[in-house]
């Protein structure tokens, strides 16, 4: 199977509306892992999807692959003031992923958005870009994440929570807070962060959500779980929540994640569906989640067309 032809069927499964869910989002990662313009070419077409989880999870995966050609795609789905919240937030926060100059216009435009989480998210990225401008020697994050802001340089975690839960502070020196606190990854500094899913804004804690499925830690299930059994939190925050039990994969989380597998936010039941998913692959021999292209290429050898 030639490399076009490979990227071709695992884009036909990504936006293929009758298969799971959770099928679709390997391929999406498998897509992000091959990389190049026909991937991106495929990633783009998600957008017409109804799941505003899988539209997020494409303009994640975008900002991710740091490819300038998917700027035009994320512009338009973060100018589409249809579009549902979080699938702009994400939007914006790949183009500040991405990192080039040339979106600072645009970003700035939205910084003043009327959606919270969309302004916030824009604000960041501002920051993010004006922060490589000055700072050519970035430190890479240990997760192999490219996250909206650097970690601060300070390494008291009792300072770093300060800064963390001060909401005089800007949003962006927060965030840096916030990854220190990830990448010095100990129980002290797993409850500082669970302190931070009280504070006041919603795309904050959604963040937090995101940084304890990253770190993986035991002590940030109960944070967690509270989290998501909490009806009148934002679903971003939730649906965040969920996937990051589902990182964490123990089985407190398998017990949640199955009862909440029927929420009435569809966005919490797709998470809580994907985390499943993930969490099978954590306790599984499996090699990788992203194994879309391996999966056709076992099918393939099968059918006598590979070696």
């Amino acid at each position: 199977m030639r490399d076009d032809e490979a990227v071709e069927s695992i884009g036909r499964i990504l936006v293929d509306v009758s298969r799971p869910l959770k099928e679709r989002f390997r391929a999406l990662f498998t897509l992000r892992n091959l990389g190049g313009p026909l991937a991106i070419e495929w990633i783009s077409r998600g957008f017409g999807d109804e799941s505003a989880l899988l539209k997020h999870e494409l303009a994640y995966c975008l900002g991710q692959m740091q490819d300038q050609r998917a700027i035009p795609i994320l512009t338009r789905v973060l100018q589409d003031r249809s579009e549902e919240p979080m699938v702009r937030h994400e939007a914006g926060e790949a183009l500040g992923a991405i990192g080039k100059p040339e979106v600072l216009e645009t970003l700035r435009y939205y910084s003043h958005d009327p959606v919270i989480e969309v302004s916030e998210t824009c604000q960041l990225a501002v920051k993010r870009i004006e922060w490589l401008q000055n700072n050519k020697d970035q430190n890479e994050s240990q997760y192999c994440s490219i996250d909206p802001a650097p970690p601060a340089l300070e390494k008291d975690t009792k300072k770093l929570r300060e800064a963390l839960l001060d909401e005089s502070l800007p949003l962006f020196d927060r965030y840096r807070a916030m990854f220190a606190l990830r990448n010095i990854g100990s129980k002290e500094a797993v409850l500082a962060l669970g302190d931070g899913l009280q504070c006041g804004s919603a795309l904050f804690r959604h963040e937090i959500g995101y940084v304890f499925g990253q770190m993986q830690h035991d002590a940030s299930i109960p944070q967690l779980i509270t989290a998501l059994k909490k009806l009148d939190e934002n679903p971003m925050v939730r649906h965040e929540c969920a996937e990051a039990l589902g990182s964490i994969a123990k089985e407190p989380c398998v017990e949640i994640l199955k009862e909440y597998l029927h929420d009435e936010e569809r966005v919490v039941k797709e998470s809580c569906e994907v985390a499943l998913d993930m969490l099978e692959y954590e306790n599984s021999p499996e090699f990788q989640y992203a194994d879309t292209l391996i999966k056709l290429q076992k099918t393939e050898s099968g059918n006598g067309t590979l070696p």
